[in-house]
């Protein structure tokens, strides 16, 4: 049995060095980055199997994707398309600092995530997989991606498999309304909801305290846990009736991106393993610290580096 699966798109991540321009600069670094395949890598970084579903173009840029997240210990069983057809997306983003703030472009039309059908991808790894994951951003994709992420979490919630879902609420791709109505077509299949504060109020309309939040959420759609993300104000978990609250670790930010996956991808990797969900939490804030150091979308980290932030051990040198 696979420990985690997740479906979602992954990119091709272009940017400058800190401070360069992407109109001046001369040189772009190549990664790749996105929600489910970070997720994915963190929760096998951490010791436990996953899989990452997707659709790809069968060209040098499709299995740059997949060599880099199969170099993480993840599964690539995807589904690949006919390069001429179909192309590779990508984003650009622009790091700066206050004025100015960082910026990101996305370039992902025709993608061949955007033509994807729930057909094409092994369903049954879902059914015997302890936890499957995906986020907001994949439905907003097309009418085909939508149609994919609903069959594939229905496939697991049938199968008794847990269904994790993060909003990952993008306005680039869709405006508050349209992301609502996205959302809520989906959570009757979804166990864990994962939320930002910001999304619940803004896009999902809810208001009131965080702990109203929580339990509104769960009152109206019966989720297992529900987890709210609030920034520097660390998160608040609902669970069985009972609040959890977590603090965030402090960390010197080098890249920011991806900061949320590793929170997600620490949050699983524990609750595989076992751990209360007030444990969950701790290791999520503690991946999400460590990747905040971190270059590049993916959380490279080891459960000994994970560890030593949850205890709070000095590890500002290491000999």
């Amino acid at each position: 049995m696979t420990d985690l699966v997740t479906f979602g798109e992954t990119m091709l991540r272009l940017s400058p060095s800190q401070g360069e321009r992407l109109e001046t600069t001369d040189e772009l670094d190549l990664r790749i980055g996105g929600a489910e395949s970070n997720v994915a890598a963190a929760v096998s970084r951490l010791g436990f199997d996953s899989v990452w579903l997707s659709k790809l173009p069968d060209s040098p840029l499709g299995r740059r994707v997949t060599v880099e997240l199969q170099s993480h210990g993840v599964e690539t069983p995807v589904a690949w398309s006919d390069a001429d057809a179909t192309r590779m997306g990508t984003y650009y983003i622009e790091h700066g600092g206050a004025p100015r703030g960082t910026n990101v472009i996305y370039d992902r039309a025709d993608a061949a995530v955007t033509t994807v059908s729930a057909d094409e991808l092994p369903t049954e790894r879902i059914r015997e997989s302890e936890a499957f994951y995906t986020s907001g951003i994949t439905p907003a994709l097309s009418d085909a991606a939508a149609e994919a992420t609903a069959t594939l979490l229905a496939t697991a919630n049938d199968a008794g498999t847990t269904t994790v879902f993060d909003l990952n609420y993008r306005s680039k791709l869709w405006n508050h309304e349209e992301a609502a109505e996205g959302y809520r077509a989906l959570f009757d299949a979804v166990d864990v909801l994962v939320a930002a504060e910001r999304d619940t109020r803004e896009v999902l309309g809810r208001d009131g305290s965080p702990e109203d939040l929580v339990f509104g959420l769960v009152d109206d759609y019966d989720f297992e846990t529900v987890i709210l993300t609030r920034g520097e104000e660390g998160a608040l978990a609902l669970h069985d009736g009972e609040t959890y609250e977590q603090p965030v670790f402090e960390a010197e930010t080098v890249d920011a991106v991806g900061t949320g996956d590793a929170f997600v991808g620490g949050f699983l990797a524990a609750r595989l393993d076992g751990e209360n969900v007030a444990t969950g939490l701790e290791y999520a804030a503690a991946t999400a610290a460590l990747k905040r150091t971190i270059d590049g979308d993916i959380a490279v980290v080891t459960r000994a580096e994970v560890d030593a932030v949850v205890g709070e051990d000095d590890a500002s040198i290491s000999r």
